[in-house]
């Protein structure tokens, strides 16, 4: 067994990021706690509507917060190397 793939961008020392796996699960959050909100609200049921709607709202902060590092880390990246490396 291997503690890393043998073509894996990360290494050791500097881990590959899991900023884009993050991203998707807050994607996937923000659209099950939709779903379930507009679900509890055609049931007549308030109180969990409502805290679906709070669990979208901090997966949709989420959502924001990592494309921002995705981009700051892109950009690092491009500064550091130039552009086409």
């Amino acid at each position: 067994m291997r503690p890393q793939p043998r073509r894996g961008r990360g290494t050791p020392d500097r881990p590959y990021s899991a900023l884009d796996l993050r991203l998707a699960l807050a994607a996937f959050g923000l659209v099950m706690s939709v779903v379930l909100a507009v679900l509890m609200f055609r049931t007549a049921n308030l109180v969990l509507g409502w805290a679906f709607v709070l669990l979208g709202a901090v997966a949709a902060v989420d959502l924001v917060v990592v494309q921002l590092r995705r981009s700051a880390r892109r950009r690092d990246r491009e500064h550091r190397h130039g552009p086409f490396e």
